[in-house]
This record gives structure tokens, sequence and C-alpha cells, in this order.
């Protein structure tokens, strides 16, 4: 009864285009469901993401779910998430990454699930990791381990900075790090993040896994920046 007098007095819209759901509609309308860009990359063994990082870092696997164009319903998507406090976007995402990447064979052999992460201050400011619930959908959804203790951030700043400290690859060490053990020698680590652009961040978090011994990484994100 709480639910029903809630939702009449604030009702939820979609995240894609601001409509008003309908009951049975969560997160999406059934609209944008159905015209959101999906890259179908879980189907194809070099699909964007491996060429994007061939020769960068290598990678057992790499997919994004969706592509992301600018004003387009994935952009206001990910506002929504990163911006605007809607943690239940990112579990929705991984929810329905998770029911497609189930048949995929390279990542029957992932040991764990590892979001890139914020820096501790920007957490504070923030108040949550975007990734953390698409991170931990995919965990449950997939059986496999949640760790956001092995990778951390080590460097501050604003995002404008960070882009093009990330551009440099003589710092690259100074942005991200890893916590492990011999526990961790010749795991194969799952890194997800919510969108690629050019992939720096994403790559410099997969130098810091490859400090670890023997290690294997894949990819796995919400989204793909796409002309």
């Amino acid at each position: 009864m709480f639910h029903y007098f809630f939702n009449l007095f604030f009702p939820k819209s979609c995240a894609g285009c601001s409509y008003l759901l309908l009951e049975d509609e969560k997160v999406l309308c059934t609209s944008c469901r159905h015209e959101i860009p999906l890259t179908h990359h879980h189907t194809m063994k070099n699909n964007e993401v491996v060429q994007k990082f061939y020769g960068r870092i290598p990678l057992e696997f790499g997919a994004a779910l969706f592509y992301f164009h600018k004003k387009g319903i994935v952009q206001e998507m990910m506002h929504h998430l990163k911006y605007k406090g809607h943690e239940e976007i990112g579990e929705m995402i991984g929810n329905w990454y998770a029911a497609e990447l189930k048949s995929v064979t390279a990542l029957q052999t992932v040991d764990y699930i590892v979001p890139v992460p914020l820096h501790k201050r920007r957490l504070r400011e923030r108040g949550y990791n975007q990734v953390t619930l698409f991170g931990k959908a995919l965990s449950a959804e997939l059986a496999i381990p949640y760790n956001d203790a092995v990778l951390y951030r080590k460097a501050y700043s604003k995002t404008q900075t960070m882009k093009n400290l990330l551009g440099r690859t003589d710092v690259v060490d100074t942005i991200f790090d890893v916590s492990f053990t011999e526990l961790h020698h010749g795991k194969h680590f799952l890194l997800v993040d919510d969108v690629i652009t050019s992939g720096s961040t994403l790559e410099a978090c997969s130098r810091a896994l490859l400090k670890i011994p023997d290690v294997k990484i894949s990819v796995v994100c919400m989204a793909m920046s796409h002309s």
C-alpha cells in the first residue's frame, strides 16, 4: 500500500527519455529499451573493444553492452547514474548484460570482478561509485566474487586533469595501484567500468593489475563511445 501511494505522489520516470514509467516498467520505458543501441560485442571474438586495446594490454575478452552517442538514450542514463544518484541504473544494466555474458566461454575462468575505483576523496564527494552495483549485479548473476580491494586509485584530481594525466605514459603508475597477496597470483580479473572512450583509464587500471604475477584480464563496460 505504501509503495502504491509513494509512486502516486512521486512517480518514477524513464532514465532514457524522462517519460513516466508504467507500473510494470523499471528504469527504462519499453520504447527506450527497444531503441537503445546494442553492440552485440559478446557474440564477436574480435569486436571493437578488443581492437581498441590491441597492442596496449593483453585481453582475454572485452565488450560493452551499449553504444554511447551524444544526446542519446545511453548518455541520459549515464548522466542519471553518475551525477543524479540513480544507482539502480547500474544494477539494471548489470542484470541485463549478465544474461548475455553467461554464454561467453572466456569469462567462465574469471576469478574476480573488479570495479574501476574512485579516489577516496571523490567517493566521499559523490557518495558512491557508479560502477559498484553494475559489478555486484554481474557478480551475483555470474557467480563470480566481487573484489573492490585489490585495485585502488592513488591520485585525486579534477576530471580534465585526470584525462591529461592518463594521456601521459610516464605518470600512469602514479594513478592506480594494487594490493595483493600470493592468492591473487595467476588469477583472471574482470575489470568493469561505465563508459569506454579513449580507453586510457582501463589501460591504466590494467597496467596496475599486471603487476600481479601471471594474471589474466578481461574488460566489460556498460557502454562504449561511438561516433
